[in-house]
């Protein structure tokens, strides 16, 4: 009875130590919190029927610079189109 009382204190232990890791770090780590803010911000939102979800405040900014429009020549050929 000991031992299984222990074996589930140590499950209990490994998870919560799991759980912080994956979740309470990086939340409290000032480089994601710059990301973030780098990228125009987030925040946790909640809808009028109560459903909670993480949203972009504004557009997120891209890490690659915006590419030229590309312009493409016309054709020399002349298309004719046909009436029905």
């Amino acid at each position: 009875m000991r031992r299984l009382f222990m074996i589930g204190m140590l499950c209990g232990v490994i998870i919560t130590a799991a759980v912080t890791y994956v979740f309470a770090i990086p939340g409290n780590n000032n480089y994601w919190r710059s990301e973030i803010w780098k990228r125009g911000g987030a925040a946790w939102t909640a809808d009028k029927d109560g459903h909670i979800g993480w949203e972009w405040r504004i557009q997120a900014v891209p890490d690659s610079p915006p590419k030229k429009p590309v312009v493409v020549p016309s054709s020399q050929t002349k298309v004719r189109a046909e009436q029905l």
